[in-house]
């Protein structure tokens, strides 16, 4: 990966990769797979973040909210709560850091990034991949495409758990960020491999064991 791809710059005029055959059969065969084990291995421990999520306050263990997709098209992606019951009222806002909506079990749990691990969930029902463009909410996308057409683009892809932009990047606490960080996504989408997911989970990896989330 040379230098001008870790930036992400330089990717707005390129041409979107078209994927072989191979390489999608077996990222679909992977997320499935992998999802499946990560699901079975932790569920003692999901168990009891269950129990612990459930003691911190009003609300459920498990929260949907709506995302867009894979050609525009709208799912439920799941979470863990890590906020108050009821947190968000009236327009749309992103967290950030030191949002006190959020809860003390929710800050270890985004610490961590454990609040996503339903979103392998969404990956067994096809709606997302392990690794893809983190999937947004309609209100900021027709925020950022005013700025930045070129963000359409992304649903062309399933969207991920985690991203070229996310390891790159990092969490975007607001639409700006959402713009910059988007360079490194389409910079994925033009040079997608089975090495380079490879390369974006190991990143990945490395930025939960470090608590590098928000």
């Amino acid at each position: 990966m040379n230098d001008q791809g870790d930036t992400g710059s330089g990717t707005k005029n390129g041409k979107i990769k078209e994927m072989p055959a191979l390489y999608s059969f077996s990222k679909i065969l992977a997320d499935y797979l992998f999802s499946i084990i990560i699901l079975l291995l932790l569920s003692p421990f999901l168990l009891i973040l269950a129990v612990v999520i459930r003691l911190s306050g009003k609300g459920p263990v498990i929260y949907t909210q709506d995302r867009i997709g894979k050609d525009g098209k709208p799912f439920s992606i799941y979470k863990f709560r890590s906020m108050v019951y009821d947190a968000e009222k009236g327009e749309p806002f992103l967290s950030a850091s030191g949002d006190e909506r959020v809860t003390r079990t929710g800050r270890f749990l985004r610490k961590y990034r454990l609040d996503e691990i339903p979103n392998f969930i969404n990956v067994l029902k096809g709606e997302m991949s392990i690794v893809g463009p983190r999937p947004e909410r309609l209100f900021f996308i027709n925020q950022i495409i005013k700025s930045a057409p070129q963000y359409i683009e992304l649903h062309k892809v399933k969207p991920g758990i985690t991203s070229w932009g996310q390891v790159k990047y990092g969490y975007a606490s607001s639409v700006d960020g959402m713009i910059k960080r988007l360079d490194y996504d389409l910079f994925y989408l033009k040079n997608r491999s089975t090495w380079f997911d490879l390369k974006i989970i190991i990143l990945t990896i490395g930025t939960v064991l470090k608590g590098k989330g928000i």
